[in-house]
């Protein structure tokens, strides 16, 4: 009988994507891995959460991104298998008995979000990648026992590569660095389902030029524009789509309407008793890894529209304002000029009846487009590096003026969210001073 680990399908699956075309399933564990309930989970579960209020085609799930990231992984490795075999280059090159481990680490790397999951995450103090290694370490899940027959300690290998911490580094790179897998199919399924162009990069001429090394990845020189081509995709999706302020907003009214819910648990054990009995372990903070895996984006929605009946007004108001699409505006400050003029404001804001707790934030956004290498940082990005025909390493930022006019460097903004009212007079007819002043410190989306 052949092995489970061996077992291909008769005939290969092939699921149809609009970002790849044809994903192809060749191997039964895979198959098998994705029809667990645990992977069928995110097909409940959108990929970019509240960014879908802004680009309203973002309604993409976590499993065509999970398939969108084993396809990417697939075509890598059967790349270097072709071109880079170990049995040509003991040193530098790619041992294909990987090849399985990669897949599937590819296909689980994100099985352990939540709902909304990184607000979920804040509220919570849930972790997706603890997850994601316990689903599929726990002899409770499909997952676990899907892995667990291909061979014995099977899965704390790929939950080894979700870690970081497995021996080889090629495998690691190929799903975790600052030019992965996972990053290059986010980015071009995130860019086509939000209709922006400017988040496109050449997958196929990237696919070309990528090699592995003993250290982990490299592309070879003659590649490096596709390179950067892919770095300033990244930088323009982050600026442009993930951290849009409507988005942003959104997010704050979810992170606010959450932590309402569980203040109000807090004080009362018995509120929400009957309406939301998949929350109330979170709320208890004495959830298992099965109360985890009862969450999607359903059941959350599902409850904010019974909060619309709540009693507090503050629930009420928010579960209205999150599923009405009603999001806080905001304006740009100086954290270093004008942090004694933003707590002016959020008092100002108290004043008209808004409790400053869920009706003000201050939210930052800030990504590192790209990084070099830098010993001293205590978590430092793995570096991109570029090979030369001679073999030689290069360090990407040093060969690419444009890359490193972009390295290390921060890039986004601090802002002050609020009610849209404070902008608007006639929503706020008793407190015509008061808001009369706060719209005197706004202008063009800026405070001043």
């Amino acid at each position: 009988m052949t092995p489970y680990k061996d077992q291909f399908l008769p005939i290969e699956k092939v699921f149809r994507d609009p970002v790849h075309g044809d994903i192809y399933v060749e191997h039964q564990v895979i198959l098998d891995l994705i029809n667990s309930r645990e992977f069928q989970r995110l097909r409940r579960i959108k990929q970019l959460g509240t960014t879908s209020f802004t680009f309203h085609g973002g309604e993409h799930s976590r499993f065509s991104h999970s398939l969108g990231v084993y396809e990417i992984t697939r075509k890598i490795c059967d790349l270097f298998q072709r071109n880079y075999p170990v049995e040509e280059d003991p040193i530098n090159g790619w041992d294909d008995n990987e090849r399985l481990v990669a897949l599937c680490a590819a296909l689980l790397h994100d099985v352990g979000h939540g709902p909304y999951s990184h607000t979920f995450e804040g509220i919570f103090g849930t972790d997706h990648e603890e997850f994601t290694v316990a689903i599929i370490t726990s002899p409770e899940t499909e997952i676990f026992s899907i892995l667990n027959n291909v061979e014995a300690g099977f899965p704390e290998k790929i939950a080894s590569v979700i870690r970081k911490d497995y021996q080889n580094p090629q495998v690691v790179q190929m799903i975790s660095s600052q030019i992965d897998a996972d990053r290059m199919d986010y980015l071009l399924r995130d860019a086509y389902f939000t209709g922006i162009e400017y988040g496109t990069f050449d997958l196929t001429r990237i696919l070309r030029v990528i090699r592995p090394y003993k250290d982990g990845i490299t592309f070879n020189a003659s590649g490096m524009h596709a390179v950067e081509d892919y770095i300033v995709s990244r930088y323009q999706m982050y600026m442009q789509v993930y951290f849009h302020p409507v988005s942003r907003g959104m997010e704050i009214i979810l992170n606010h309407l959450l932590k309402r819910g569980a203040y109000l648990h807090q004080e009362d054990s018995s509120y929400f008793h009957d309406q939301t009995p998949l929350l109330r372990p979170f709320f208890e903070d004495n959830y298992t890894l099965n109360d985890y895996l009862k969450l999607d984006d359903g059941v959350l929605n599902t409850y904010f529209n019974m909060w619309l009946d709540d009693s507090d007004p503050i629930l009420n108001d928010l579960a209205s304002r999150f599923l009405n699409r009603k999001p806080f505006k905001s304006a740009r400050f100086n954290p270093e000029k004008d942090q004694a003029l933003v707590e002016e404001l959020s008092e100002l804001i108290g004043t008209v009846g808004f409790d400053k707790t869920y009706y003000t934030a201050i939210n930052t956004s800030y990504d590192l487009p790209y990084d070099f290498y830098r010993p001293e940082k205590e978590k430092n990005r793995t570096q991109i590096v570029l090979m030369e025909k001679d073999g030689s390493l290069t360090e990407l930022s040093t060969s690419s003026a444009l890359v490193a006019s972009l390295a290390g460097q921060t890039h986004g903004d601090d802002r002050l969210f609020f009610p849209r009212e404070m902008l608007e007079q006639e929503s706020l007819s008793l407190f015509q001073n008061e808001v009369s002043l706060f719209n005197s410190h706004f202008h063009n989306g800026k405070l001043i």
